[in-house]
């Protein structure tokens, strides 16, 4: 690819991908916590445009509190069929109340429910538990709107750098980096 765009760069990979992979828009999200522990787990890419990467989770699940704590992150895709890897290093911002907003509005109900339903990543005694604040969740909001919960919104990830991988079969794999340097992005190469 000739363009010195990352973001148009990402989204020609983007789409190639969907055409091939299942979920195209997992991604592992790395972050570190107050005390410093690193953690990664996917996530799905649900908006990305020249502000970043947008996620969307439970402000107090362990990702929300270690976003909140160190909002620094990172993105790894992995899309194996057309071999490549694009790795996202940069800022974490929430995105805006009307944002959430819009975004949860298009949910499946039931995924809006489980929103309320779930307190995401805090100890579950039994899957009868959950199943039991599903049921309540249900009845709170029987016949009307679910409401974004005060609790759930996004992440954007405002990208710092991005690279760009692909797999060689000598294993002398192409990586592509570019570093945002103010309102442009400079291009270099890493050994592989």
């Amino acid at each position: 690819m000739t363009n010195d765009d990352p973001l148009e760069i990402f989204r020609e990979l983007f789409t190639r991908a969907a055409e091939s992979c299942v979920e195209p828009d997992a991604t592992v999200l790395s972050t570190v916590d107050a005390d410093g522990r690193p953690s990664g787990r996917y996530v799905l890419l649900k908006a990305f445009d020249e502000r970043g990467f947008v996620f969307y989770t439970n402000l107090q699940s362990r990702k929300g509190r270690a976003l909140t704590a160190n909002p620094s992150a990172s993105l790894c895709f992995y899309w194996q069929p057309i071999h490549k890897q694009v790795r996202v290093e940069g800022t974490i911002e929430r995105v805006s109340d009307a944002e959430a907003d819009a975004y949860f509005a298009t949910r499946p109900r039931e995924f809006q429910i489980g929103a309320w339903a779930s307190t995401q990543s805090a100890p579950l005694e039994s899957r009868a538990e959950l199943e039991r604040r599903v049921d309540q969740a249900r009845a709170r909001f029987e016949g009307g709107i679910v409401p974004r919960p005060p609790f759930w919104s996004g992440f954007r990830v405002v990208p710092l750098s991005i690279e760009f991988w692909t797999r060689d079969a000598a294993r002398l794999h192409e990586r592509e980096r570019y570093q945002r340097a103010g309102d442009h992005w400079i291009r270099g190469w890493l050994f592989p």
